[in-house]
C-alpha cells in the first residue's frame, strides 16, 4: 500500500484507542486481521537461523509472538504511554509473570495487602515457596511504606484504587521510596484503566492489567497484559513468558483489540452513572458506609483526584444488618446480576467477603475493612435511572425483610 502523511500532531486517547498499532496486511483490510496460526514458516532454512539468532525480524511462534496479538499489544502501550507491552492468557498471569520474572530465591517483595484474593495469595502463598521474602503493609499508610521499604527489596505491588474497598495509594511518593530500596515498582491499574490513570507517569516501572475486565468491556474472554519500559519487557519479562507459555490466543487479543475501540466512551459513561449511583447511596438509610474515590467523603478523595481524571467505574458500600442484608439485597435486584467479574457493560454486584475475598480469612478481611455487609458494584452500560430504580427496590425489600423478623 502507498504511504500517506503522518498527522503533525501525537494522537488523543480516543483516537490512539482506535488506530494505535494498526498494521494492514497486503489485502488492506478495514478490520484487524486474525492471524489464527499456532506457527510461521520461512522462505528458506537460513532465514529460520536467523530468526532464531534475533538477526531477522520475523514470526516464529504464537506462543511468543503473534501479528494480531502485537497489535493489541502495541495499542495498549501507546493508550498507556509505555514503550512496551506483552500480553497473557489472563490478568492472574500477567501478575504472575510480571513477579516470578523479576524475583528469584533471597529476593523480598514489599505489597500493599489491599490485593485482589488471588494477587494476595501469590504474595502470602507462592512466593515463599520459592525462598521469597514477602512483606505486607497498609498501602494508605506512607510510614509503613518507609519502614518496609528500609532495607532492599527487589519489587513492589499494589493497587490502587485497591479490591473491593477502593484505597488509594500515593504512586508517586510509594515509587521514590521503592527505587531507594532497589525495587521495580508494579502496579495492577485494573479499575483505573489507562484512560483514568497512569502509573508510569507518577513513578511506577510496570503497570499490569486483567483485560477481562474493561478493556474486554463485554465479557467475552480472558486477557493480560504487562507493560513497561522496553528493556525490561524484552530482557526480564519476555524470556519467562517464552519459555513458560502464558500466552494469550490470537482471537482473545483480537477480541481485547476491538474492545480498545470503544474504551474510551463506555468508560465516560460508566463513571458517570457510578458517580450518580455513589451519591443516591450515600442518602439510603439502609446504607451504613459508601466508598467512591469521586466523592469528596471518600478518606483520600483529594489523592484520587490528583492521580485519577474521573472516580471509575466501581461502587462499594456497607449495609445495616451485615451478611444477611447484603444477601437480601442482591437477592432482590431484578436487572443486577450477581457475578464477581468487574468492567462489564452489564452492571454486576458481589459479595468479597463470599467470593472474591472468601479465602484470605476472616481476619485479613477485617484489617482490609472488608466487613460482611461489604458489597462491590460494579456498574455498566444500563440507563442509570433503570438501575437507580433496581438499587431502591432491592434495598426496600431488604429493609422490609430485616424489619418483619
Amino acid at each position: 500500500m502507498t504511504d500517506r502523511p503522518r498527522p503533525a500532531a501525537a494522537p488523543r486517547p480516543a483516537t490512539t484507542a482506535v488506530r494505535g498499532g494498526l498494521a494492514r496486511s497486503h489485502h488492506g483490510e478495514t478490520c484487524e486481521a486474525l492471524y489464527l496460526t499456532s506457527g510461521f514458516v520461512y522462505d528458506d532454512a537460513a532465514q529460520a537461523e536467523a530468526t532464531f539468532l534475533g538477526e531477522v525480524d520475523h514470526y516464529q511462534y504464537s506462543r511468543f509472538g503473534n501479528p494480531t496479538v502485537a497489535m493489541f499489544e502495541q495499542r495498549l502501550a501507546a493508550l498507556e504511554g509505555a514503550e512496551a507491552c506483552r500480553a497473557t492468557a489472563s490478568g492472574m498471569a500477567a501478575v504472575n509473570a510480571a513477579l516470578l520474572a523479576q524475583l528469584k530465591a533471597g529476593d523480598r517483595v514489599v505489597a500493599s495487602r489491599a490485593l485482589f484474593g488471588s494477587c494476595h495469595w501469590i504474595v502470602s502463598t507462592l512466593l515463599p515457596k520459592f525462598g521469597i521474602e514477602s512483606t505486607f503493609v497498609d498501602g494508605t499508610d506512607l510510614g509503613q511504606w518507609r519502614a518496609a521499604l528500609s532495607r532492599p527489596a527487589s519489587a513492589v505491588l499494589l493497587e490502587t484504587p485497591s479490591n473491593p474497598c477502593l484505597d488509594i495509594i500515593d504512586l508517586e511518593a510509594v515509587a521514590a521510596l521503592a527505587h531507594e530500596a532497589g525495587a521495580v515498582v508494579m502496579v495492577d491499574n485494573v479499575f483505573a484503566t489507562p484512560l483514568l490513570q497512569r502509573p508510569l507517569a507518577f513513578g511506577a516501572d510496570v503497570v499490569i492489567y486483567s483485560g477481562t475486565k474493561h478493556i474486554d468491556g463485554q465479557g467475552r474472554c480472558l486477557g493480560g497484559a504487562v507493560l513497561g519500559r522496553r528493556r525490561w519487557i524484552e530482557e526480564t519479562l519476555q524470556p519467562f513468558i517464552r519459555n513458560t507459555g502464558p500466552a494469550i490466543s490470537p482471537f482473545n487479543a483480537w477480541i481485547m483489540l476491538k474492545g480498545l475501540e470503544t474504551l474510551p466512551v463506555r468508560l465516560e459513561a460508566m463513571c458517570r452513572s457510578a458517580a450518580e449511583i455513589a451519591d443516591m447511596l450515600a442518602a439510603e438509610p439502609a446504607v451504613a458506609r459508601v466508598l467512591y474515590p469521586g466523592r469528596a467523603d471518600h478518606p483520600q478523595h483529594g489523592l484520587a483526584m490528583r492521580q485519577m481524571s474521573a472516580g471509575g467505574t466501581v461502587v462499594s458500600f456497607d449495609l445495616v444488618g451485615g451478611k444477611e442484608a447484603a444477601f437480601r439485597f442482591m437477592d432482590a435486584l431484578g436487572l443486577i446480576d450477581i457475578s464477581n467479574n468487574l468492567g462489564d457493560a452489564k452492571t454486576l454486584v458481589t459479595h468479597p467477603a463470599t467470593t472474591t475475598h472468601m479465602r484470605i480469612g476472616p481476619a485479613e478481611r477485617a484489617r482490609l475493612g472488608i466487613g460482611d455487609g461489604l458489597v462491590r458494584l460494579s456498574v455498566g452500560l444500563e440507563d442509570v435511572r433503570d438501575l437507580i430504580d433496581d438499587l431502591r427496590r432491592a434495598l426496600a425489600a431488604a429493609r422490609l425483610a430485616r424489619a418483619a423478623e
